[in-house]
């Protein structure tokens, strides 16, 4: 996926894109996840956790599941990569239907409170981890998460990379090498 170029009134443009969960994953994430469990949708009645499918946090009273998804082995079947060892999977919060994925244009990278530890793993076309970064998301957000993906993709052989929460070790998005 492309950088973005967009910019909003209250952002900052991203200079790199974060991708959400595809909507084909999404699809066979919402009959069974990655782990082979059956998908059990609930209502969340306080809203707050993050939502991998439209990268923004889960609304009070919305029908959501928490699914295990792996990441790296979904990409690794699109691209032919074989990751081995590094295959991981863990749960993430998606809407329990079809959503309309993030809103167009929204110009910032997503979950990111300032203060928050995030590790940034870095994976070669294999879909080996070749590094990664800690990073406590400063203020503003966008450009301490642009710095550090710059540093990432400064190494040519960085294809992708996944940004975590170090709290929970949950997958909260990818970027791609622009």
């Amino acid at each position: 996926m492309n950088a973005t170029t967009t910019t909003t009134t209250t952002t900052t443009a991203t200079t790199y894109a974060p991708r959400p969960i595809t909507p084909t994953a999404l699809k066979q994430l919402r009959i069974t996840d990655d782990a082979g469990r059956p998908c059990a949708p609930y209502v969340d009645s306080e809203g707050g956790d993050p939502l991998r499918c439209c990268l923004r946090p889960v609304a009070p009273g919305e029908h959501i599941a928490l699914v295990s998804y792996a990441p790296l082995r979904r990409w690794a079947t699109e691209t032919g990569a074989t990751p081995g060892a590094y295959d991981e999977q863990g749960p993430v919060f998606i809407h329990a239907e079809d959503c309309e994925g993030p809103a167009p244009g929204r110009g910032e990278y997503p979950f990111a409170r300032p203060g928050a530890l995030r590790t940034l793993r870095r994976y070669n076309a294999e879909g080996h981890i070749i590094g990664g970064r800690l990073m406590e998301i400063p203020d503003p957000a966008t450009e301490g998460f642009d710095a550090a993906l710059a540093e990432a993709f400064a190494d040519p052989e960085v294809t992708l990379v996944h940004v975590r929460a170090v709290e929970y070790g949950c997958f909260h998005f990818e970027v791609r090498r622009p």
